[in-house]
């Protein structure tokens, strides 16, 4: 099954970090976090990308096609330029990588990857929100309703502290990660091909019109997900991610990588050895 990221847009609120790359291609822990939302998808057993491109492409591009090399130990002839790969860091991914547009919205980005989608089933998100949701539950739930579209329903992230209050009094304090009530679009969609004739073109915003027609025509379910999930719009949330990462604490982290140095300082992945397409979790 393949799973298509939109990763076109300006990134314009994060805009001290989007200036000279695109907002995926900001780092959580050295890595872009559009890495980190793909070794989420590949722990649960998914490698088949396909990345909507636009503001910038060309840096995913070329981090795509230096991903190998940059993690690899290498053999450098300089007189004829060869190169050869000594891979120990080993991601069986399929990337296809689409210019869909600059000024493209939503919509007509996932309308432009219908030809490398196909007539199946495939999963959908955006280039700059992790979570530690359960992909092939969320998949499982998708096919058993059997409507158009799934998406996952997510707790929003508090941005204040969560008071209590009896008359003037605060009888609890809490710094509060996700809000108790209220539920948002956290994306992380499962679709059927057919969404595609509710998007009318480059124009179109996914948000909008082929949500709101799918919910009308019964055809759009809700995946409800009560764990972490945070998107990275602001300084304060990609602030909040580094700070998760930097603990050992985050959350989406449910591959496992060791700390054996192949003399780059690249790492290896422990994968399931029933299921060689999945990476162990974490214990």
């Amino acid at each position: 099954m393949k799973v298509a990221l939109l990763a076109g847009g300006l990134g314009t609120r994060l805009s001290e970090e989007t200036e000279n790359k695109p907002k995926p291609m900001v780092e959580i822990g050295g890595q872009p976090i559009l890495w980190h939302i793909m070794m989420h998808y590949y722990h649960h057993g998914f490698k088949d990308f396909i990345i909507a491109l636009g503001y910038k492409g060309a840096v995913i591009k070329k981090y795509m096609v230096d991903y190998c090399a940059l993690n690899s130990n290498l053999t450098v002839k300089l007189g004829n330029g060869q190169v050869t790969t000594h891979s120990n860091y080993s991601l069986d991914w399929t990337v296809e990588l689409i210019d869909t547009g600059l000024m493209t919205n939503t919509g007509g980005r996932i309308k432009r990857l219908a030809p490398y989608v196909g007539n199946e089933t495939f999963m959908l998100t955006w280039g700059d929100g992790v979570s530690d949701i359960n992909l092939q539950e969320l998949l499982a739930f998708h096919r058993a309703h059997g409507k158009l579209a799934t998406l996952t329903a997510v707790r929003p992230p508090a941005r204040f502290g969560h008071l209590e209050l009896d008359g003037d009094q605060i009888v609890e304090f809490s710094e509060k990660p996700q809000t108790a009530e209220g539920w948002i679009n956290g994306a992380f969609f499962v679709l059927e091909p057919e969404v595609f004739d509710y998007i009318d073109g480059d124009d179109t915003q996914w948000e909008k019109e082929p949500l709101e027609r799918l919910a009308r025509e019964g055809q759009l379910m809700a995946y409800k997900h009560d764990s972490f999930w945070q998107c990275m719009d602001t300084l304060r949330d990609k602030r909040r991610l580094e700070s998760l990462w930097s603990s050992g604490q985050a959350p989406w982290k449910t591959w496992e990588e060791s700390n054996e140095s192949n003399g780059n300082g690249s790492q290896r992945i422990h994968r399931n050895d029933s299921n060689p397409d999945v990476v162990k979790p974490r214990i």
